[in-house]
């Protein structure tokens, strides 16, 4: 084995390429061109927000959560991709339905289609399994779950506002990578309103059975959120000084989300 093949075993990342004279191996081109249109499907296909809808329901059960599929003021994927400001705030419609079921909450969890389909659809539902059974111990109130339509992170200042929570818990598809087309990103906020900008939230990237997997990423997140609440700030603000040995695998250390 060549110190190449030795690094290979701990990353997706193109390197030490075949290559045949000068030119990159036929496997390797094809290799990249499979991953190109991956990624490319990931940002432009759409979730399939029914059965999304569905399976939300599905988790809040337990709780009596209601569910809610809400829609920003971007009307299609090319508007969405050239009008990021569209997608940081909902239709009047939507902002209507929502109003209602303002209350005094610790959490709301809004799930973003951001810049992977892909994402959402195969990694939202058994991340947030996890992670509602963690905010469960925790005895956090949760708002109702919100599924959103044409989003960018900045949607959750909004829904946070109007359903009054402490802390906002953003769980949108991360712009996709060629090796990491199914990236789930976190992104907690405290006392979210329009208008707070990107320093003030902490981010968790790269969440998927690849990278950085459901269970640590749980972990993370309820630290940031005790952490957030406890303090009542988020952002640069709020350092992770969370202890090494919570970013094991939690199938080596299942305690990180007790």
């Amino acid at each position: 084995m060549t110190f190449l093949d030795e690094w290979k075993q701990f990353s997706n990342a193109r390197i030490g390429l075949e290559r045949f004279g000068g030119s990159i191996s036929t496997k390797e081109v094809l290799r990249f061109r499979l991953d190109h249109a991956r990624a490319r499907d990931a940002v432009l296909l759409s979730p399939n927000f029914p059965k999304l809808l569905e399976e939300l329901g599905d988790l809040g059960k337990p709780k009596n959560l209601p569910s809610i599929l809400l829609e920003t003021k971007v009307h299609s994927k090319e508007e969405y991709l050239r009008r990021p400001d569209l997608g940081r705030r909902l239709a009047s419609e939507s902002l209507s339905r929502l109003q209602p079921l303002a209350g005094g909450f610790d959490l709301v969890i809004a799930c973003v289609d951001g810049l992977s389909a892909k994402a959402i659809d195969e990694n939202l539902i058994p991340f947030l399994r996890i992670l509602m059974v963690a905010i469960d111990k925790k005895g956090f109130s949760l708002a109702p779950l919100v599924l959103t339509k044409g989003g960018r992170v900045a949607i959750g200042d909004e829904i946070g506002e109007v359903l009054n929570a402490k802390v906002s818990i953003v769980v949108i598809g991360e712009r996709p990578g060629l090796s990491s087309a199914d990236s789930l990103g976190v992104y907690i906020t405290y006392r979210p309103q329009v208008g707070k900008t990107d320093e003030s939230r902490n981010c968790i990237s790269n969440i998927r059975p690849s990278g950085f997997g459901f269970e640590s990423a749980v972990a993370k997140t309820m630290y940031l959120v005790e952490e957030s609440i406890q303090r009542k700030l988020s952002g640069v603000d709020l350092k992770d000084e969370m202890p090494p040995e919570f970013l094991l695998k939690s199938k080596d250390n299942p305690s990180l989300i007790d």
